[in-house]
């Protein structure tokens, strides 16, 4: 059991037999009565969301959330195939389950897969991945307009915004906590 003082962004708990995830928390304390937390949390099975409120003193059971690195191998259909590391067990999860992360998931990638109970309910990829661009429109000599961009299909057929500099076939480094161009990967 922890504390409402221990709250803070992606901390899992444990409601009604079901492991959600603090996406979003507020500390408010009113100038009569007790202080609160105010917390948006996700399900981290069905994806479903919703605001609880939790008085400052309140115990709150966390999550037992299994985080195993594997490595993504392939997909079929709606379905992705990861492996152990270490045991070589293989794993099939749902789209729904992988999320956003099929955008930037790449053959023989590494990546935590969450399980809760035994099962896998998630896949975690890392804050920065390196993807080549597979078609964007060409860069135009001139075109040096500051903070422009233009769309990019990446290797794993998600789009994102890019410089106009920015060409085919180059490697680029993606946020994938939001999906965003950070830079050329260097030579």
């Amino acid at each position: 059991m922890i504390d409402t003082t221990a709250i803070r962004k992606n901390l899992k708990l444990l409601i009604d037999n079901d492991p959600w995830i603090v996406v979003d928390f507020q500390f408010v304390k009113p100038g009569k009565g007790q202080a609160f937390t105010r917390t948006k949390l996700k399900n981290m099975i069905s994806g479903n969301t919703m605001e609880r409120t939790y008085k400052s003193g309140e115990k709150l059971e966390e999550a037992r959330i299994d985080e195993n690195e594997m490595v993504f191998l392939y997909q079929q259909g709606k379905n992705y195939t990861f492996m152990d590391n270490t045991t070589y067990e293989q794993v099939e999860l749902t789209e729904d389950h992988v999320g956003d992360a099929k955008n930037f998931l790449v053959e023989n990638m590494n990546v935590e897969v969450l399980f809760f109970d035994g099962r896998p309910i998630s896949v975690e990829v890392q804050n920065f991945v390196n993807l080549q661009i597979v078609e964007t429109e060409p860069a135009t000599k001139g075109d040096t307009v500051s903070g422009a961009t233009k769309p990019a299909t990446l290797s794993t057929g998600h789009t994102v915004n890019v410089p106009l500099f920015v060409n085919n076939e180059e490697w680029i480094v993606i946020d994938t906590r939001d999906g965003s161009y950070v830079e050329r990967v260097k030579k």
